[in-house]
């Protein structure tokens, strides 16, 4: 080891890794063909792969070149390079389903192989874990039928990278991504029994992976809808995977299944799609209902996530989420916004008040914004976010995020406050929320509590098919959704205004407006507010 301050184990697992590449390593024969079927359970987009047939990646809006002799290219959002490197993209190609279509997915996989692909993404352990299981979940979509030699490279490469990454456990990446990590190792194992270590290691670190990242009540550690749809899909797959090689699951598995399926319900709007909380986009309902499926609990889902801190008020055809937890901890924070106290609220399958969204794939300045608190529907003090955002996670945060709720008749009571300000202005922010039993009543009441009075901003991100017209006496503004049903939006104790705002929820960026209640040090340090059916 060169140098006092490496990391023993970062040398171990460095060292493993190498050793895995070398031929001497390599002393069991490459198989001709996976010995047990390995499918992929979602679906694809044809649309997205025709474009690959056109030589274009599409992910959230952002479009990468994907051709031969491309794979050297390491510019670009890391997103979108993993993405390349982890060929999921493959069931696209398969949804599309063309000759023309399985022969770009074979010489794109057989180019891959056969160059030289610098990219350190490319090698990261939830990136081989990922591709492994797509080129195996797609064998028989793109390579059974081709010839010997591209064969014989494909199993020789997912034997090494199946070595390489079971000297790679554990993952340095302890959040969502080490569990894509231990699915392709398992998919390696029931393709290739005859490389029993890789299930046995693999089943070494996978239940106490889903103890550190499974809360107790089924919320993943990163507190984000769309991580705790990506892990359910993945724990759905290994459990399958284990199924089909006559393993049986690990008890810590079926137990995580089991909670975070319900869980994933609390965070689904009308619409069957995602909330948009830390770094979360719709997704398709679609899909969701597909894991859900899988995932094999039916039902619904409880009103409030405990450990989570998700809430969930739900009345006549009104679903109103609300983000009452502490921010993830350091480590699994990278995707994590500064919207605490945020909500969301949608009638029937339409969004009325929403949070921005999220821009993964865009410039750095375009991701930092949409992960300030003025991007969230909830209210900012001073203009400064309630957790310090950086690169890799977050800074300081709220350390203190409390709701109590009460439930009557049909009607919802919620209470809630955070101190993410009290370091900087010993402030802390109270909301509460009442929903009354027919869902066309909503009202709230935010309050800045501070030993020095503070400028403050109450935000209502609109979803882009809502119309807003602000009435005269700028007290109120009237919202119509996209189906004709009219919203008043009313306060008291605060100026209001109309401004614009983009929502990035969906597949690509879209202009939207936001209502913005504007509080001054001299004036009250509250609003109040109702939302209430029209007619």
């Amino acid at each position: 080891m060169s140098g006092s301050g490496t990391d023993p184990r970062r040398w171990l697992r460095d060292a493993r890794r190498a050793m895995a590449r070398l031929p001497s390593f390599r002393m069991s024969r490459v198989p001709d063909a996976p010995a047990l079927p390995v499918r992929d359970p979602w679906p694809g987009d044809p649309g997205r792969g025709a474009r690959l047939l056109k030589g274009e990646l599409e992910l959230c809006g952002a479009v990468r070149t994907l051709k031969q002799g491309g794979w050297g290219d390491a510019s670009g959002p890391p997103l979108l390079r993993a993405a390349a490197h982890s060929f999921t993209w493959l069931r696209d190609l398969r949804a599309l389903g063309t000759d023309a279509a399985r022969l770009r997915a074979r010489a794109l996989v057989a180019d891959w192989i056969n160059g030289s692909v610098n990219d350190t993404i490319a090698h990261r352990p939830d990136i081989v874990g990922a591709r492994i299981t797509a080129w195996l979940g797609h064998y028989d979509f793109f390579a059974s039928t081709a010839d010997d030699p591209f064969r014989q490279r494909l199993m020789a490469r997912l034997v090494s990278d199946a070595r390489s990454l079971s000297a790679a456990l554990p993952s340095e990446e302890i959040d969502e991504r080490a569990l894509t990590a231990l699915k392709g190792l398992i998919a390696a194992a029931v393709a290739l029994p005859d490389h029993a270590g890789f299930l046995t290691r693999a089943l070494r670190f996978l239940p106490q992976e889903i103890t550190r990242q499974v809360l107790p009540d089924g919320c993943h550690v990163e507190r984000s809808p769309a991580a705790q749809l990506a892990a359910l899909q993945d724990l759905t797959e290994i459990r399958a995977l284990l199924q089909a090689s006559q393993t049986q699951p690990p008890a810590a598995l079926t137990n995580a299944i089991e909670r975070m399926a319900p869980a994933l319900r609390v965070m689904r709007h009308g619409d069957g799609g995602l909330a948009l909380f830390n770094g979360s986009k719709e997704e398709s309902g679609t899909l969701i209902d597909l894991v859900l499926t899988q995932a094999g609990r039916g039902g619904r889902g409880p009103s409030s996530l405990v450990d989570g801190g998700f809430q969930r008020l739900q009345a006549g055809r009104s679903v109103l989420i609300v983000d009452c937890g502490v921010p993830p901890p350091a480590g699994v924070d990278r995707n994590a916004h500064a919207g605490t106290l945020s909500m969301e609220l949608s009638i029937g399958r339409e969004r009325l008040i929403v949070n921005c969204g999220a821009f993964p794939v865009g410039p750095s300045e375009w991701r930092e914004a949409m992960r300030a608190t003025a991007a969230h529907s909830t209210l900012v003090v001073s203009d400064v976010n309630s957790s310090e955002l950086k690169p890799d996670g977050l800074g300081r945060r709220p350390e203190e995020v409390k709701a109590q709720r009460q439930e009557a008749n049909g009607a919802h009571w919620l209470e809630a406050h955070h101190d993410g300000w009290r370091k900087l202005f010993g402030a802390v922010h109270h909301r509460s929320l009442y929903m009354a039993e027919s869902g066309e009543d909503i009202r709230g009441e935010d309050v800045v509590e501070a030993p020095n009075p503070q400028p403050f901003t109450l935000r209502f991100h609109l979803h882009p098919d809502v119309t807003a017209s602000l009435q005269q006496d700028r007290e109120a503004v009237l919202l119509r959704l996209r189906t004709g049903g009219g919203w008043r939006l009313r306060a008291d104790g605060a100026q209001m205004s109309l401004e614009e705002s983009i929502y990035l929820g969906g597949s690509e960026p879209r202009r939207s407006e936001q209502v913005v209640l504007t509080g001054t040090p001299d004036g009250p340090q509250q609003v109040k507010w109702a939302i209430s059916k029209v007619g």
